[in-house]
């Protein structure tokens, strides 16, 4: 048994993830997913052992689950009064500029998340509801919130304020918070220790239906594509990524959209499932192999706005050492990584095309020992780094 253990809960608005983490092996010793909850029918996952459990059953609230949860560690393991548990560790998205680290969940840490909402919609109220109720179930264990925004709170002013009225900006605590955070800092330290330096200037790339870039230098995020939500960035599953700000206008105007419409269609109905109708990237590249000219056309409009990002990040931080893949679509697509690469070569960067194509659960280096810049996978672990973050304060 593990010398102690932190249980990773990720609440969102109708789901719960969770992970039973060892923090010192890194090691996952269960895990599992909460789905549909408040729907007429819910769904629940839990995994140990090689034995995988599912229950098909309502979840009318996030009580419900998170109880059901604690009942199957109990009847299918491993059992929590035996894992040791130090922490329960919750995944935050938005910290505002309250948060630059993990914090020890008590009444003034709750209001401050919950006073944060507006800032995160999609969020923090979830992830509120999960503290709340873990907090309930587990009252004998510290609970500690880790926030996606941390790594990116000591942004440099020139890169986290926009060029909007100040006096409104900061009324209204607009400006460019960035996403992915705890994803961004754990894949650009484990470069650092891959490469056996901390000096890099560093590129991340974390590419999955949500996307994000980051600039690090000397372990520092420098800057970071997401800003005040999520939103905004690279193109996405669904979500537009960079537009226009005055694209809502417009369509408020012409086609008399209301606030929700607009932010569903941004953020649900754009990015590459509305430029071609498929967000999965297996899909896309399925109907480019058969011809398909609009997937075609959305998979050069996404590595448009990737290779967009790579440059400018160049030029912000005088050069590029590591450009490094993660999540799903970085680690798995090594088409995508491909593309991108062949039109790096102005960088010195040069592609180890058999070391691309190969899959593994490993970080590892996939450009050529020539490639002036190092190009790599990593994996990423973000339920780990809740953990370990976790662990750091108590």
């Amino acid at each position: 048994m593990a010398l102690h253990t932190v249980l990773v809960i990720n609440s969102g608005s109708s789901s719960i993830k969770y992970q039973l983490v060892d923090p010192d092996s890194g090691q996952a010793l269960a895990s599992g997913l909460v789905e549909r909850i408040g729907e007429e029918m819910g769904a629940i996952t839990h995994k140990h052992d090689e034995a995988k459990t599912v229950i098909e059953a309502p979840v009318p609230d996030h009580r419900a689950g998170l109880a059901k949860v604690l009942e199957l560690f109990e009847s299918e393991g491993p059992s929590l009064a035996e894992a040791n548990i130090a922490a329960v560790g919750h995944r935050v998205v938005q910290g505002g500029r309250y948060f630059d680290g993990p914090a020890l969940v008590d009444e003034a840490v709750e209001n401050r998340v919950e006073a944060l909402i507006p800032l995160g919609p999609l969020h923090n109220g979830p992830a509120l509801a999960g503290i709340r109720v873990a907090r309930q179930l587990l009252p004998d264990v510290p609970h500690v919130v880790v926030f996606d925004t941390a790594f990116f709170q000591g942004l440099p002013e020139a890169s986290a304020r926009y060029a909007l009225n100040r006096e409104v900006a900061d009324k209204y605590e607009i400006r460019r918070y960035g996403a992915h955070g705890t994803s961004h800092q754990y894949v650009s330290s484990t470069v650092s220790q891959l490469l056996g330096r901390d000096d890099l200037k560093q590129i991340v790339l974390h590419l999955g239906n949500g996307a994000s870039a980051s600039a690090v230098v000397c372990g520092r995020a420098v800057d970071t594509s997401m800003g005040l939500t999520p939103l905004e960035g690279l193109v996405m599953g669904t979500r537009t990524g960079d537009i226009d700000p005055a694209a809502v206008f417009h369509l408020a105007r012409v086609a008399g959209m209301d606030a929700q419409e607009l932010d569903h269609l941004f953020n649900r109905e754009s990015g590459m499932k509305g430029l071609c109708g498929d967000n999965d990237m297996r899909e896309v590249w399925k109907r480019i192999d058969a011809g398909d000219t609009q997937a075609r056309e959305a998979m050069d409009i996404y590595i448009h706005r990737l290779l967009k990002y790579v440059g400018s990040y160049t030029a912000v931080m005088g050069g590029l050492d590591a450009l490094t893949f993660t999540a799903g679509i970085g680690e798995n697509d090594a088409a995508i990584r491909a593309e991108l690469c062949a039109r790096l070569g102005w960088l010195g960067v040069e592609l180890d095309e058999q070391a691309n194509n190969q899959r593994s659960p490993e970080p590892r280096v996939v450009s050529t020992p020539d490639s002036k810049v190092k190009v790599l996978v990593v994996p990423t672990n973000e339920e780990l780094a809740i953990a370990r973050q976790a662990m750091s304060l108590v």
